[in-house]
């Protein structure tokens, strides 16, 4: 039995366009080159068709990128050699400039970010690299926004991971630190004793301006010594004590 050719037609129709649909994920979109020109808006979530050979698709994906970019030899402002990583985040807003204005946009984003990295680090001092990390961050983060949105990508935040001092500078900065709690240890110590030597001049002026006193704190010294020791204590008594005690006035 041999099949008529409108049968056969109908199975090539068929084939074919089971080949041409497409399934796009949620997190991706298909840019469509339509006898090598690019159609004005790309497919996707869901079903696309795609009519080969007359069709192109490239398929991209939405999802935020994080880009590791390998370790940086860089050297500061104030001529010191160390070694920076970091982490750049990004994702594509447009596919369709994605595709079209840069062979490899993940290559393209790569690289623009080491050379980013020296240009921007080379510029700061040792110490702004420590303590300004956030704010380098974020100059970071402006400037490849800026230059990678012409292929239609957004870079959301950029992170400097790690920065490898030499051991040279690594011992340096440990005695710098060391010498800084010394000091402020020393400071403290002063403090301390310029505060109780202010309240032992008030003390004295106050004992000096009262003679009695003096006789109390002779008294209460008398009665701590003679809770902690079980011994006879001669204890020198005040004549201005034996005064109070017999009510002369003079």
């Amino acid at each position: 039995m041999t099949l008529s050719p409108f049968l056969i037609l109908a199975i090539v129709i068929a084939f074919y366009l089971i080949t041409s649909i497409q399934i796009l994920n949620e997190y991706e979109r298909g840019v469509i080159f339509r006898l090598g020109k690019l159609l004005p808006l790309p497919k996707g979530p869901g079903v696309a068709l795609v009519f080969r050979p007359i069709d192109r698709i490239v398929r991209i994906s939405l999802r935020t990128v994080v880009l590791d970019v390998p370790p940086q030899d860089i050297i500061t402002r104030d001529n010191v050699s160390v070694k920076v990583n970091a982490v750049v985040y990004f994702r594509v807003v447009d596919p369709g400039r994605a595709v079209v204005e840069v062979e490899n946009y993940h290559y393209a984003t790569s690289q623009l970010a080491q050379t980013t990295l020296r240009s921007v680090l080379g510029t700061a001092e040792l110490d702004d690299l420590l303590a300004e990390r956030d704010r380098l961050n974020r100059e970071l983060q402006a400037i490849l926004d800026r230059q990678t949105d012409p292929w239609g990508i957004k870079v959301s935040a950029v992170e400097v991971k790690h920065v490898d001092l030499p051991q040279d500078m690594q011992r340096a900065m440990a005695r710098q630190a060391e010498a800084e709690r010394e000091k402020r240890a020393k400071i403290i110590h002063a403090e301390g004793e310029l505060m109780a030597s202010e309240k032992l001049s008030q003390a004295a002026a106050i004992i000096d301006a009262q003679p009695a006193t003096m006789t109390l704190r002779y008294l209460q010294t008398l009665t701590e010594i003679a809770a902690e020791q079980n011994s006879t204590i001669i204890f020198p008594l005040p004549m201005e004590l034996l005064g109070l005690l017999r009510g002369d006035k003079r």
